[in-house]
């Protein structure tokens, strides 16, 4: 079985890492299709690897799946096209858009199986298969050996992750970041993890007052900063998923689903005390967390990525998935054509 994997984006990385090593392990051959950027920051246990940035390099690999943690693929290459998915973001329209370029859809959990299941039966020529989503293996069996140490964090200091999200009509950090400053405590270091629209001069005025006490993350893999933090503010990002796998406490800023997943305030004057709360009650809204997962991903057991290449290592790749014909799909190809023509290195 060919697998090649296909990376625009460098924060997709996470979730293909352990479809890597399961693959691996499973005898099969493995190359990587990525972006300039991507391929600068890759990590040594995927350089190892094939690793392409020129079409005609990929389709000369001639896969048999081509697995891809976003949402556009290069509808020129060969092989079953199979959707990983970049995130958990089941409260985004976007997250449920099919833009006809994939023939498998690989989802996280039953709110979201149902969803492309009734897809599938209208649009008859992808298949849905629920296997979870792949990053939660890498998040569950992150190497968390001395990690204070690794990040110069004393044992006593209380951190806290802050991680909204990027969608403009959810995005919280126009409230939020000006409060952190009156809200802090000495004892507590914050982490923020800032989305590419979020304001800089803030993000720079707010780390001059603060010093150290305020800390930008700027690595594309958050999972480490999950591990450290004792709780995590957001909105309605999809990475309180990836946090609520760690069954840790949540304060929430208007977010607009499932609101008893941790505390949900509506004013940035209620955050002190909703964060206060969360320290002193970590396991308050343990049982509705587990609640939520057991819908949006019910995999906990560290091998979501064994099943997914077991599953890819029983599917016929010479037949299509469904009895339907994709769509023409022109504007969308017509992008990825101009992408790949125009804007070298970078994958659509």
């Amino acid at each position: 079985m060919k697998l090649l994997f296909y990376v625009s984006k460098l924060y997709s990385l996470p979730v293909v890492q352990p479809l890597v090593k399961e693959a691996t392990g499973q005898k099969a051959s493995i190359a990587l299709f990525v972006s300039t950027k991507v391929r600068k920051k890759l990590p040594g246990s995927l350089s190892k690897f094939e690793v392409f940035t020129e079409l005609k390099d990929a389709i000369a690999f001639n896969p048999d799946f081509v697995l891809c943690p976003g949402n556009f693929v290069d509808f020129r290459l060969p092989g079953i096209k199979v959707e990983l998915f970049h995130g958990i973001g089941i409260e985004k329209p976007s997250h449920y858009k099919i833009r006809h370029f994939f023939d498998l859809y690989l989802t996280s959990g039953p709110v979201v199986t149902t969803r492309f299941k009734e897809m599938e039966r209208k649009y008859k020529y992808f298949r849905t298969f629920e296997t979870g989503w792949a990053k939660i293996d890498h998040i569950l069996n992150y190497d968390t050996t001395d990690i204070r140490k690794r990040f110069n964090l004393k044992q006593d200091k209380t951190v806290i992750l802050y991680a909204p999200t990027h969608s403009s009509s959810m995005e919280s950090s126009k409230d939020i970041l000006p409060a952190i400053e009156t809200i802090m405590k000495p004892e507590e270091i914050w982490f923020c993890k800032p989305h590419e629209f979020m304001d800089r001069d803030i993000l720079k005025n707010l780390s001059r007052k603060t010093g150290n006490q305020f800390r930008l993350i700027t690595d594309f893999d958050i999972t480490p900063y999950l591990h450290l933090a004792d709780v995590m503010l957001s909105d309605t990002s999809s990475v309180i998923y990836e946090f609520m796998a760690l069954d840790k406490p949540l304060v929430t800023y208007r977010t607009l689903s499932r609101r008893d997943k941790g505390i949900n305030i509506q004013s940035t004057a209620e955050l002190r005390d909703a964060l206060n709360r969360s320290l002193s009650r970590p396991d308050e809204f343990s049982p509705q967390r587990h609640r939520h997962l057991t819908e949006v991903n019910p995999r906990l057991d560290r091998s979501i990525s064994k099943g997914i290449i077991d599953l890819l290592s029983s599917i016929d790749s010479t037949q299509p998935m469904g009895k339907g014909r994709k769509p023409l799909n022109l504007f969308r190809k017509i992008q990825i054509l101009y992408h790949s023509h125009f804007r070298k290195g970078y994958l659509r």
